[in-house]
């Protein structure tokens, strides 16, 4: 599908997704949301809690250090713990110098005031943020996440990062959203393959997908077309039956 959109990236960070422990929702739930507002997905990647391995990562994926994306989002790793180290990374990757951030540590207090919870040393290293970054409030629980270059560094915790993303949403470039359609058709997918492919040679600037399914005994599969034009969306649907005969 050819599109002019800004383009984006998301980094899941955790040795906990990597061994199979925790089953990620951040990248379902952003995956969806980018695509309302039209920004397009072209990659996810999971990475473990390694310093290197993390800038690394950030350089290959974040426009602003050479790599392919116009947008990254980041989750999990800001956290209180010894093994939270995504926020040392970003400054390493961005030569950012790290220390506790006023504004950050200010809101974290309140909270935890309102609650009676103790200031620790391991809570304030949430309040550890590279100099030069834009906070992402957290109506959730308060520590924040933060916006430097193209990057936007959220948290792991799925209702935080819910919270997070509905936050920084507003200060997003965004683009078409994308126009989605789909066909049920009751044959497996060996006999609809050449006609999907006819009609997507014919629709360049769209993207026709199959996917198969299969119920009791009956094959069948799901035909999707997706594009910017809604109505060349709806053309190719049409054509697309007239060729399978339906």
């Amino acid at each position: 599908m050819q599109s002019e959109n800004p383009t984006a990236a998301i980094l899941l960070i955790g040795d906990e997704i990597l061994s199979g422990r925790t089953r990620d929702l951040n990248a379902h739930h952003l995956a969806g949301v980018l695509t309302s507002v039209g920004i397009d997905l072209r990659e996810i990647r999971v990475v473990a809690d390694d310093h290197q391995v993390i800038v690394a990562a950030l350089r290959a994926l974040d426009r602003h250090l050479g790599g392919a994306w116009d947008m990254v989002f980041s989750s999990g790793g800001i956290g209180p713990t010894h093994d939270d180290i995504t926020a040392d990374a970003v400054a390493d990757a961005y030569g950012a110098s790290l220390e506790i951030n006023a504004e950050a540590r200010r809101m974290m207090e309140e909270r935890w005031a309102r609650l009676g919870t103790e200031i620790t040393e391991s809570r304030l290293r949430m309040a550890r943020i590279p100099v030069g970054a834009t906070l992402i409030e957290n109506a959730e629980s308060a520590a924040p996440g933060f916006s430097i270059g193209g990057l936007h560094v959220m948290a792991g915790v799925p209702s935080v990062f819910r919270s997070m993303v509905d936050a920084l949403l507003p200060r997003l470039t965004r683009g078409r959203p994308v126009v989605s359609d789909s066909i049920r058709v009751e044959r497996p997918e060996s006999e609809v393959a050449d006609g999907l492919r006819e009609i997507a040679v014919a629709h360049p600037r769209l993207s026709l997908g199959s996917y198969p399914f299969r119920e009791e005994d009956r094959f069948g599969t799901n035909l999707v077309i997706r594009g910017l034009d809604a109505q060349e969306v709806a053309q190719a649907r049409g054509a697309l039956i007239r060729r399978l005969g339906l």
